[in-house]
């Protein structure tokens, strides 16, 4: 499983706080008919939806590890 999509999620949220900055200081006011603190709100939470994602994911999958390995000692130990 790849870490691609945590380090797109952190790009993504960078951009956003760089969009957030930039507005701050007056040098943008709007992404064609949208204003910048709408698509800085988008893009930040997108970011942290697949940051979140790929943390919960890699959680569950070392769970399904570390009940496989259990039930395999467990296996050898009624085996003996």
């Amino acid at each position: 499983m790849s870490r691609v999509s945590r380090l797109i999620g952190y790009a993504l949220m960078a951009a956003a706080a760089l969009l957030a900055v930039a507005m701050r200081r007056g040098a943008i006011e709007s992404v064609g008919p949208f204003p910048v603190a709408a698509i800085a709100l988008l893009v930040g939470m997108i970011g942290v939806m697949l940051v979140f994602t790929d943390l919960m994911v890699r959680g569950l999958y070392a769970q399904i590890d570390t009940a496989k390995r259990d039930a395999e000692a467990t296996r050898e130990r009624e085996g003996e």
